[in-house]
């Protein structure tokens, strides 16, 4: 007996929700994308236009009269307390991206209200889904390389550049500066990092970070290492930085995954399209891909709506440790750095 398709929303339709949220969506045949919510009338139908979504709404009854079983979180993170707030007095399930909240008490309050509402609440951290990383984690699981005992995990990028450029008029860029002030890189990006090593090798015991200020102006570093101590007794470092080649004619992007293990090493590099097993018995090319996948992340939501199993989807739980870890590493070199 086929299955009927799950009715979901979308709360704020920004740049990611019209990049990555919206055409996944819309690419899973199990959800019908049926209202879209923002409080910008232009944004809002705009957006609605673009993927054909019945119902372009500006008004919060408006976006929750129409019959949903479940809501996708895209909207600023300030906003996400507030948004939560009401799909748990709705009933809905909710998807949110991260942060879940600017504060851990705010998600835990997030937590509870789901709790109550027996409704699912989950993290959109969609790297999780990519292939690549389905298949290192299956690689792990199997023994292909042994015990896991040091991953890398590194993201070197300029985050869209520090100025923006028109004619002869050079100005700061507010998406740059933006993600610096609401937390720096580490916050902003490497929490999804941070989910791939709990979720490639196990919780995590102790943390430590150091960074660097190319930008002395911001409390927060631009570049920074932030070291992971798992409870298998494995370690991962995580590099991140805004500020790499952030204000060159020319830039350019460091993407990678190392997991060294007792008897051999996995290898991604997004840049040299390399993604390859070295063990002792073999050295295995894998088909390549990107590192980022939403449609996945989607249809592991679609699968927990319709069996209540989230199977690989990020909980909670896992974007506030994720969070948790990326914000008090920032927020220790903040003190240290500007007493």
């Amino acid at each position: 007996m086929p299955q009927t398709k799950k009715r979901i929303g979308l709360m704020g339709c920004g740049v990611v929700a019209d990049y990555g949220h919206l055409p996944a969506i819309k690419a899973v045949d199990d959800l019908d994308l049926v209202a879209l919510y923002d409080p910008n009338p232009q944004t809002v139908q705009a957006a609605a236009q673009k993927f054909h979504v019945p119902h372009a709404c500006t008004s919060l009854p408006e976006f929750f009269s129409h019959n949903l079983d479940a809501v996708a979180i895209t909207s600023p993170a300030p906003a996400h307390l507030d948004n939560i707030r009401q799909c748990a007095s709705h009933g809905l399930h909710v998807l949110c991206e991260k942060p879940l909240a600017m504060t851990d008490a705010d998600v835990a309050q997030e937590i509870q209200l789901m709790q109550a509402a027996h409704k699912i609440l989950a993290t959109a951290f969609c790297y999780r889904f990519s292939p690549v990383s389905l298949k290192i984690k299956q690689l792990i699981d199997e023994g292909a390389i042994g015990t896991p005992r040091s991953l890398r995990l590194i993201y070197l990028w300029n985050c869209h550049g520090k100025f923006r450029t028109s004619g002869s008029t050079k100005t700061l860029d507010p998406r740059w500066h933006g993600r610096m002030i609401e937390g720096g890189p580490m916050v902003d990006c490497g929490v999804h990092q941070i989910d791939l090593a709990r979720f490639w090798i196990g919780p995590v015991a102790h943390s430590s970070a150091h960074g660097a200020w190319v930008n002395n102006e911001y409390s927060a570093p631009d570049h920074m290492y932030l070291h992971l101590d798992h409870t298998s007794g494995a370690h991962t470092l995580v590099e991140i930085s805004y500020s790499y080649a952030h204000t060159a004619k020319d830039p350019f992007w460091q993407f990678s995954y190392e997991i060294i293990g007792t008897t051999g090493v996995i290898r991604f590099d997004r840049e040299r399209q390399v993604f390859e097993l070295r063990n002792e018995s073999q050295t295995l090319s894998l088909p390549f891909d990107h590192e980022k996948n939403f449609q996945g992340m989607y249809q592991a939501f679609a699968h927990a709506l319709q069996t209540g199993d989230l199977g690989p989807l990020p909980t909670a739980h896992d974007g506030l440790l994720a969070t948790q870890l990326a914000r008090q590493a920032t927020e220790h070199l903040e003190k240290s750095h500007h007493p």
